[in-house]
């Protein structure tokens, strides 16, 4: 049963400016969400701002409150930053949705330390700090939700992806063990991981990845995401497709997908002088 918020509906999307978060963020604003949206891209988010008032208009539905809170969320003091700002602004969110991440494609060996890490803030340390910092005010307020985007790739190895594939693994598990300890607390609050595929975005491109697969509809994604959240489901793999990867990985084992996932992986750098 989808959760029914007696508080007024907001959601804070974080990498809203592009890709998934900026879908879900129109997703949102159909629903009647009034928005918190973060990125770092400040016009980009004013952009999105003004498309999504005037799509709401030409559909004949209320215009939303839509806040704008521009962060760097490598910096684990702009985080703290976004939660203190939204209490600033008196804003209460009741859906929280940790969107913004990175990948970095290459060998472990040969891929650059400094852009490691900031993969790894974006993709752990960010998600790690505003899921305990927003799940406490949810509890406070007894109801809400929790939607931290992983991957597909959270539930493998992922050779010349390494540092992305473990970064999700992290996001996925941590997501899946409060869903259990929430499950077991007297609580309308929950929260779920969206674990899609190959998704259609610039997130590729940023990663150093020369020859990208075909992905998903972002538009798809952050709907399923989105529905999937407010019924208070775990984990969300939208696509049949994936959902039957996911299965079949599962019973090859570990060792063989992870030669499988380098197989798939290795092409994505496209033709080489020695190919």
């Amino acid at each position: 049963m989808e959760q029914q918020e007696s508080r007024k509906k907001t959601a804070l999307v974080t990498g809203a400016s592009s890709g998934i978060g900026r879908e879900m963020a129109r997703y949102l604003a159909e629903l009647q969400y009034d928005l918190i949206l973060t990125a770092r891209d400040t016009a980009k988010l004013q952009k999105l701002r003004e498309e999504i008032l005037r799509g709401n208009a030409a559909k004949g539905l209320d215009a939303r409150e839509i806040t704008l809170i521009p962060a760097d969320l490598s910096r684990e003091e702009e985080c703290r930053r976004l939660y203190e700002e939204v209490h600033r602004c008196a804003l209460f969110p009741t859906m929280v949705i940790n969107n913004a991440g990175l990948g970095v494609y290459g060998a472990f060996a040969d891929t650059d330390l400094d852009s490691d890490l900031n993969q790894i803030h974006v993709n752990v340390t960010a998600v790690h700090i505003l899921t305990k910092l927003f799940l406490r005010d949810l509890l406070a307020a007894g109801e809400g939700t929790i939607l931290n985007v992983g991957s597909s790739a959270g539930f493998l190895a992922g050779p010349m992806f390494s540092g992305y594939y473990a970064s999700k693994n992290y996001v996925v598990r941590l997501s899946e063990a409060i869903h259990e300890e929430l499950r077991h607390r007297n609580t309308k609050v929950t929260v779920s991981v969206l674990c899609p595929g190959p998704v259609e975005t610039a997130f590729d491109r940023r990663a150093g990845v020369k020859q990208s697969m075909h992905g998903m509809d972002p538009a798809a994604v952050a709907r399923a995401g989105i529905d999937g959240a407010r019924k208070g489901k775990m984990v969300i793999v939208p696509g049949v497709t994936m959902k039957l990867g996911v299965f079949f990985g599962r019973l090859l084992g570990e060792h063989l997908m992870t030669r499988v996932t380098y197989t798939i992986q290795k092409r994505k750098a496209g033709k080489t002088e020695n190919a």
